[in-house]
């Protein structure tokens, strides 16, 4: 059986976010910022603003109340395949914890199954659990590969995540390009360098 390859673009929207009083209190929270930065958070362009960045913050965090148990729920199936199945190029936008600036780019994500397969977008929902967090890219690609590992029988997992990272674009060395690979490989993508070597060409193949 040959390896199965999926691309994901875009996915729906999590149903949790931040509670009514989490809500309101970033709100005022918000609000003073805006004053401290010397702007009066009550003229026009600004009234809602905190508001606006209370609903934003609350659904780029969502990750925070999935659980990724929940997030497979149960959508695993029996099968005799032990091929590859990879599902590459999932879009995804995080924020990086240190400043509160996006990174974003795509992720591959691929495992060899062991009597059975999750269901395809199951895995892009994953991803997203930890996406939808402040992160690091580095964590972010380890607790995708740890997760998928451990809710679904395999023979090993692969995940890699190439991003760009605004914290280095718009401050800091206020580079252009430089874009940020991270991999973390289990079981025989680890071991097995022939395995690894066709999970690394087959993310990259057109």
């Amino acid at each position: 059986m040959e390896n199965s390859i999926v691309n994901f673009e875009v996915l729906p929207e999590p149903t949790t976010t931040v509670s009514r009083t989490a809500a309101q209190r970033l709100e005022r929270l918000f609000a003073q910022v805006l004053t401290s930065l010397g702007e009066n958070p009550n003229r026009d362009g600004l009234r809602q603003t905190p508001a606006r960045v209370a609903r934003s913050l609350g659904f780029l965090t969502s990750g925070y109340w999935e659980d990724p148990r929940e997030v497979v729920n149960g959508a695993m199936f029996e099968s005799d395949s032990d091929e590859m199945v990879i599902v590459r190029n999932i879009e995804f936008y995080s924020l990086c914890e240190h400043h509160l600036l996006p990174f974003f780019g795509k992720c591959h994500i691929g495992y060899l199954p062991a009597g059975k397969v999750l269901g395809l977008s199951k895995m892009a929902r994953l991803m997203e659990v930890y996406a939808r967090r402040l992160q690091v890219q580095e964590r972010m690609t380890l607790e995708i590969a740890t997760a998928l590992c451990d809710l679904i029988p395999n023979n090993g997992v692969g995940v890699v995540v190439e991003a760009e990272h605004l914290c280095m674009k718009m401050r800091g060395v206020q580079k252009p390009g430089g874009d940020t690979v991270t991999s973390a490989l289990i079981g025989r993508f680890r071991d097995d360098e022939r395995t690894r070597q066709e999970f690394l060409s087959l993310i990259r193949a057109r």
